[in-house]
C-alpha cells in the first residue's frame, strides 16, 4: 500500500462518488485538517497546502503542531507471550524493544530505506537481524 506523505504527515484519503472527488485529512493527529482534489495531482497539491497551512496556523497561535506518531508503541499481550518474547530477545542479546522493532520493520513490506539503514547500521545489529528473520520465517 502506498501512502501520500509530506513533512512526516500522512494522508487518509477516500473517494466520494457523491462529490466526484477525493477527500482527505491528515492522519494520526487529533486536529481535524482536511483537503480535497479532483485528481491525484490536485489532491497531492491540496495535501501539501493543508500541511503547510496547519504548521503556519500552529505557529501563528503559539501552539506546537501535533506529531503524527511519537515513536512509542504500547502493547497489551498475555503474560505467557510477554515471557516468550523476553526470552527470545535475551537469547539474541537484545532488548525486547529492539527485538520487536526489528521484526516489525522487516515484516512490513514498505520499510523505509532510513529504517533499514538504521537497523543494519552495525555488524551486531545486522547479524542479530538476519538471525531473527531466519528464525521468524522458519517458525
Amino acid at each position: 500500500m502506498n501512502t501520500m506523505t509530506y513533512l512526516g504527515y500522512a494522508a487518509s484519503i477516500v473517494y466520494s462518488d457523491d462529490d466526484g472527488c477525493f477527500i482527505g485529512h491528515i492522519a494520526g493527529i487529533k486536529d481535524q485538517v482536511g483537503f480535497h482534489g479532483q485528481s491525484v495531482i490536485e489532491l497531492k497539491s491540496a495535501f501539501h497546502e493543508a500541511v503547510d497551512d496547519y504548521l503556519e496556523a500552529c505557529s501563528a497561535v503559539g501552539k506546537s503542531p501535533q506529531k503524527p506518531f511519537s515513536g512509542k508503541l504500547m502493547l497489551r499481550i498475555s503474560e505467557a507471550l510477554h515471557a516468550r518474547v523476553a526470552q527470545k530477545a535475551q537469547v539474541q542479546g537484545k532488548s525486547i524493544n529492539q527485538w520487536i522493532a526489528e521484526l516489525l520493520a522487516w515484516e512490513l513490506s514498505d520499510t523505509s530505506e532510513e529504517e533499514t539503514r538504521f537497523l543494519l547500521s552495525n555488524k551486531a545489529n545486522r547479524k542479530h537481524l538476519e538471525k531473527s528473520i531466519r528464525q521468524y520465517r522458519n517458525r
